[in-house]
């Protein structure tokens, strides 16, 4: 969604800009296409693949460019670094995994390649996801299927994991893959069985939620007046995480209504049109971006 994502951001030639996720660079470039000589992009990723790949090492040429080996949950500091508090004209956020992390088999992110079961985006820090199975409860890998995957046979497959690891470790995305399929009685139509618990593990290795609700908290007050706020969603927990912050910054502090008094509402962010979802021809292009959400918010003057 790279024209709704510019849109979106409603940049000016000197606007100061963050893009929150770098992957190999495709919306920073388009955003350096549309800054002149004074605008400048700060890019962040906690994947050290990303920061040292090809296409970071060709950007960082241009001295508008900065890119820091960060998650977007350390938002506030990397700004602050900067110098750029409260006068960011433009944030943008593309969540969840990037097509490089899923298409090498290494990093573990994809049940369809066989590969060491990793699944960390940030590989030089945390659990792989090898380790986080081989000591969660049982009850708590039910909890994150069933919350994070919205998986319905979340006990069945917590218990056959337990099961498993009893007997020999799953250390590959291969034997969790199988496990997987076993285990779950019903096959939903053009959706692999593996699907939802792979995401459910990914965001809980990676704490996703976690990071999301820490950034979206500092964005009011690292935006300017006027300042836009995009974020592009790939399933529901993470769309209503920023659709109700959203809201909430909307409708500013609530108050009893049978106060004779009502205070002035102190909302300091707007929501600038409705949801968007990408168009039929770029899901043809690229079908990972079937389940896009892409939401827009702009920076009121109000404190």
């Amino acid at each position: 969604m790279l024209d709704e994502a510019l849109d979106g951001l409603a940049l000016s030639p000197d606007s100061r800009v963050v893009d929150c996720t770098f992957g190999r660079g495709g919306h920073s470039r388009a955003i350096l296409a549309r800054l002149g000589p004074e605008g400048r992009l700060l890019a962040l990723d906690r994947d050290l693949a990303a920061t040292a790949s090809v296409e970071a090492l060709a950007l960082q040429k241009d001295g508008r460019f900065s890119l820091l080996h960060a998650s977007f949950g350390d938002l506030a500091h990397c700004v602050a670094e900067v110098g750029w508090t409260g006068c960011v004209s433009a944030i943008l956020m593309d969540l969840g995994v990037s097509s490089p992390q899923l298409d090498e088999a290494e990093r573990g992110f994809s049940f369809m390649q066989d590969g060491p079961l990793d699944m960390r985006m940030d590989t030089s820090r945390g659990v792989t996801a090898a380790e986080w199975l081989s000591e969660v409860s049982e009850a708590e890998l039910a909890r994150v299927l069933r919350e994070y995957g919205e998986e319905r046979f979340a006990r069945r497959i917590a218990a056959a994991v337990i099961r498993q690891r009893r007997e020999h470790p799953l250390m590959t995305t291969g034997s969790l893959v199988r496990l997987i399929e076993q285990t779950v009685p019903v096959r939903e139509t053009h959706k692999h069985p593996a699907t939802r618990s792979f995401q459910a593990i990914r965001i809980a290795v990676n704490a996703e939620l976690d990071e999301l609700i820490k950034a979206q908290k500092t964005i009011p007050a690292l935006l300017a007046p006027g300042g836009r706020w995009v974020v592009i969603s790939f399933h529901s927990l993470e769309d209503r995480l920023v659709k109700r912050f959203m809201r909430d910054q909307e409708t500013g502090v609530r108050v009893d209504s049978r106060l004779p008094v009502q205070p002035v509402c102190n909302g300091v962010l707007t929501r600038i049109g409705k949801a968007r979802s990408p168009g039929e021809a770029e899901i043809r292009l690229n079908p990972r971006a079937r389940s896009a959400i892409l939401r827009v918010a702009e920076r009121t003057g109000k404190e």
